[in-house]
């Protein structure tokens, strides 16, 4: 591997808000908001809406979605004018 192309690999943790699950890994990015883990130690926290915590897929709970304003908007818009 080239040196001085890569970005830096660190510690960061990942926070699934939905879900308020945390969880330790590696990224390359670089978030400015900190928080303190387990182990005492600060490291930076990335904001994540979904994760396999929160997931349909992984959780096997379905999501209920609102989607009965949306099917009558479109219904409105888009019906037959008498």
């Amino acid at each position: 591997m080239k040196k001085g192309i890569h970005p830096e690999y660190k510690d960061v943790i990942f926070w699934d808000t939905s879900s308020d699950t945390k969880f330790l890994s590696r990224s390359t990015q670089s978030p400015k908001e900190t928080i303190k883990w387990e182990d005492g130690k600060e490291y930076p926290v990335i904001k994540v809406e979904v994760s396999s915590a929160s997931h349909p897929f992984y959780t096997g709970k379905k999501l209920f979605m609102d989607t009965a304003g949306r099917v009558e908007k479109f219904k409105n818009k888009y019906q037959k004018k008498a």
